[in-house]
């Protein structure tokens, strides 16, 4: 390994090292506080950190270290602080900007595994650049869709709120149609009465499609992004520091 390698190896260390720290101080604060399910998402989040070297040992790629850099403060930002701490609430693109991130992740893990048959001698079939980044957006898309099947049972079965509700100011629907025409009618919602409770929230609470279908989307986004890195690596294999640190590198069989 080259100098400048080592130095980077040992900066992804020293990053590994200070987010274990913090998730550990989390852990035991929250033990003390009695909230048993965060210190239980603290210690989820020392397992996922484990996630990159898995990877690496189980498919046989190298994660570079910008890559696995990404990941370990994607994973302390969505436990740590968007769970244990509230930033879904707090920050209000702290949702969009994390789901546009593993729409990229996925999308290089799906790139990985994908190149690794590209590349492996006991396949015949050799994969064209956008077949492969095909294939990465694919997998990308097919997480996200099966996470927000995830977030909808979580809610519906155990009364949790993953996925988040929208106030909608104005309701579109053929259903208000008096004359039973297939034209919507045009809704301001102003109010709402619950249980004979009126609430003044600008509009009505959509109860998770707006978040799904935003959720989706920028996972597309996400997933985009990281498929035209895929194809430009693939074209120019070797060559470009950006694709070097983000995509996972398939170790050469011996």
């Amino acid at each position: 390994m080259s100098l400048k390698g080592m130095n980077l190896r040992k900066q992804r260390t020293k990053i590994q090292m200070f987010l274990t720290i913090l998730v550990v101080l989390s852990v035991i604060r929250q033990f003390f506080l009695g909230n048993y399910h965060n210190m239980f998402l603290g210690i989820l989040t020392l397992f996922l950190f484990m996630v990159p070297a898995m990877l690496d040992q189980t498919l046989g790629v190298t994660i570079p270290v910008g890559l696995e850099t990404v990941i370990l403060i994607f994973i302390f930002s969505a436990e740590i602080l968007g769970e244990i701490h509230a930033f879904y609430v707090k920050i209000l693109i702290w949702d969009t900007v994390l789901h546009t991130t593993n729409g990229f992740l996925m999308a290089a893990i799906g790139f990985a595994l994908i190149d690794l048959f590209n590349r492996s001698d006991r396949f015949s079939i050799k994969m064209s650049p956008y077949f492969v980044a095909f294939f990465a957006f694919c997998f990308s898309m097919t997480v996200g869709v099966l996470w927000e099947f995830f977030e909808f049972s979580m809610d519906w079965f155990f009364g949790t709120d993953m996925q988040k509700d929208w106030i909608v100011p104005a309701i579109n629907s053929v259903k208000l149609n008096p004359t039973g025409a297939n034209v919507p009618v045009h809704v301001d919602v102003q109010s709402v009465v619950i249980n004979g409770q009126a609430w003044n929230l600008g509009g009505y609470l959509d109860i998770g499609i707006v978040d799904t279908m935003k959720d989706l989307m920028v996972n597309f986004v996400g997933a985009v992004v990281f498929s035209i890195i895929g194809i430009l690596y693939l074209k120019h294999r070797g060559r470009g520091k950006l694709a070097a640190s983000l995509i996972p590198q398939v170790r050469e069989e011996k």
